[in-house]
């Protein structure tokens, strides 16, 4: 993906602490939730001053309270849900592709 600089670091921030499979616990500042063809995406980018771009993963629902996030291996749709969070965040966020 593409460098991201934040252009109102004054927003509220949500972070987001994920665990992989072995157990590594990484901490993400959440950028937007993307709907396409029937499906929710979340826009990630690590909570760490040298981070590059952002991150794009499936949400699965579990229950009404949880959920998971899946890798996506389709590298179409990890485009088509990045163009939209470009498009729906023009103002607030400078893209460097």
């Amino acid at each position: 993906m593409a460098d991201l600089i934040k252009e109102n670091p004054e927003d509220e921030v949500i972070i987001i602490e994920l665990t992989d499979e072995d157990g590594v616990s990484t901490e993400f500042e959440y950028l937007d939730t993307i709907q396409l063809d029937g499906e929710e995406y979340v826009v990630l980018i690590e909570n760490d001053e040298d981070a590059e771009g952002v991150i794009i993963l499936k949400i699965e629902s579990i229950d009404d309270e949880s959920e998971n996030y899946i890798g996506i291996d389709d590298e179409e749709t990890v485009q088509k849900v990045y163009e939209i969070f470009k498009k729906n965040h023009k103002d607030d966020f400078e893209f460097t592709d």
